[in-house]
């Protein structure tokens, strides 16, 4: 009778093989990455207007007040503009077949501050932008 073995597939994991000693035996420990105690925090800064020098006068102004508070940045990082095009009719009856183009446009920045302390958030929600610029904060 002829017998058949089935192979079975070891599990890929990192491990340190470690011999003991006196015998012949190796032991498999497996890795175990350390984990920073301090978990890393970062302010998600989004900057939309229509304008685009309101928008990066009001960008600097976010970026002075966080170098003031001591805060590392990364950005201001230009995310693609949005373009929303709308065609009309020029006339509704006689002149039927000529139309009008419109479109706006949505200029948009992103902006990370990486560990901010109490001190960089209160002055960043107490400061003053112009009017046409939206923001939109979340922490990750």
């Amino acid at each position: 009778m002829a017998t058949t073995e089935t192979k079975t597939k070891k599990p890929k994991t990192k491990a340190a093989v470690v011999k003991v000693a006196k015998s012949s035996k190796t032991i498999k420990i497996p890795k175990v990455s350390a984990k920073k105690d301090k978990e890393k925090v970062i302010l998600r800064i989004r900057v939309r207007a229509y304008e685009s020098k309101i928008l990066d006068s009001s960008v600097k102004q976010i970026i002075d007040t966080a170098v003031r508070h001591d805060a590392v940045i990364v950005g201001p990082v230009p995310l693609p503009t949005e373009i929303k095009k709308y065609t009309v009719n020029r006339s509704p009856f006689i002149y039927k077949n000529t139309r009008e183009q419109f479109e706006i446009r949505v200029h948009k920045r992103l902006i990370d501050i990486i560990n901010p302390n109490g001190k960089t958030i209160e002055a960043l929600t107490n400061l003053s932008l112009p009017s046409g610029v939206d923001i939109d904060v979340k922490m990750l």
